[in-house]
């Protein structure tokens, strides 16, 4: 029974259509887009092996960025993550994403936990109109966040986090109206996770969670320009854990994902919209009406839900190895890939590694990049791969 639940958990994954990967026509894309979108990048290693889940994950040292609810649940009194991914290294150097989270269990029912992270862009030449080289500039963005989590009952937790987010995009010319911004955003998310039940071959956890991130007011790049939406995010996702006996566990967890942002109106050639809604209205207004303004009606609004599957099997909570699966419409993005990945523990400390495989025709910043994560476990410790 061990063996086939294994064997069919690792088929799912990778037997996933590559008719998914399908041409794409550029003009047909309504995407949407926002200020810092910095902020979605899965910064750790483990979820970007395993499709980039983590909502419904069992908790981690970097469960802030995910769902910061789930720190209540911390398995270690203090976690320490620190990761570290290249950006589009095959193209560029100097460009890359660092996150550093902290997480310190208070007692029994809650924790607090903090990161920070931050985003380069690397270092661009300016010159003037006769081409010679003037100053560079290093754009950059960066987050740091807190976040109080309490479990209301043995098996569901609440979090609630604050955030500042800067965004220096800002050139230091005379004729230069570009500005950097400072805002602030906030996130509420929920964690459930069911004590160990028998199923009879088996033993199982079930695990369920949601985090709205980044809520937070419309930002401008330029003085008194157009403003834009932050990527505040729903997250919804499920998983259980199959506890095969004391050494072999595989764990599986569903995830979609949605904008709560507007979506650009079709307009005519004299700026008129002929479908859907206005989309210049204020964040709040903008998180409700991004359930129902698509063009398309109903259809196009499905395809802004992405989703993605992931498993992890591990031994003696020691070893882990990690698959994943994710999709997003070819209309909406198109970015879809498989990953995989690995951990490893080693007393109180652990590290996790991922690598991208992508499945369609636009290029991913991440492709043929190996991804590492390291996490330092205090105090008392309990199951890491839980």
């Amino acid at each position: 029974m061990r063996n086939k639940i294994i064997a069919l958990l690792v088929i799912a994954i990778f037997a996933i259509p590559k008719a998914i990967a399908q041409e794409i026509n550029v003009d047909e894309i309504n995407a949407i887009t926002t200020a810092a979108p910095f902020l979605l990048i899965s910064p750790d290693a483990r979820s970007g092996a395993m499709g980039d889940v983590g909502v419904a994950t069992s908790p981690d040292k970097n469960s802030q960025h995910h769902n910061p609810a789930k720190a209540a649940f911390n398995n270690d009194e203090i976690s320490i993550g620190i990761n570290f991914t290249p950006w589009m290294a095959q193209l560029v150097s100097g460009v890359y994403l660092s996150n550093l989270s902290f997480t310190n269990k208070l007692n029994e029912r809650s924790a607090w936990a903090t990161s920070f992270k931050y985003f380069t862009y690397g270092e661009i030449q300016l010159t003037n109109d006769n081409g010679d080289d003037t100053t560079k500039e290093k754009p950059y963005e960066l987050a740091i966040d807190g976040t109080y989590a309490l479990k209301l009952n043995e098996s569901f937790s609440l979090g609630v986090t604050g955030r500042f987010i800067r965004s220096d995009f800002s050139i230091k010319a005379q004729d230069s109206d570009l500005r950097a911004i400072n805002t602030i955003s906030f996130d509420v998310s929920g964690y459930y996770e069911s004590a160990e039940t028998n199923y009879g071959d088996f033993n199982g956890i079930i695990r369920g969670g949601f985090n709205i991130a980044n809520i937070g007011p419309k930002v401008s790049f330029v003085e008194d320009g157009d403003k834009s939406f932050l990527p505040t995010n729903l997250k919804l996702g499920g998983g259980f854990d199959f506890i095969l006996d004391d050494y072999n566990k595989v764990a599986v967890t569903l995830e979609t994902t949605k904008l709560l942002v507007p979506t650009p109106p079709q307009r005519d050639t004299n700026g008129v919209i002929t479908h859907g809604k206005d989309n210049n209205v204020g964040f709040f207004t903008g998180m409700m009406q991004s359930f129902g303004d698509a063009p398309e009606g109903f259809k196009e609004e499905m395809r802004e839900f992405t989703w993605a599957v992931g498993s992890e099997y591990s031994y003696n909570n020691a070893f882990a190895f990690r698959a994943g699966y994710f999709h997003e419409n070819a209309k909406k993005g198109a970015r879809n890939y498989f990953s995989v990945g690995a951990g490893f523990k080693f007393r109180a400390s652990t590290i996790d590694f991922s690598y991208l495989f992508n499945a369609t025709q636009i290029n991913n910043p991440l492709e043929n990049t190996l991804r590492f994560s390291l996490g330092i476990n205090l105090g008392e410790s309990f199951d890491y791969f839980q």
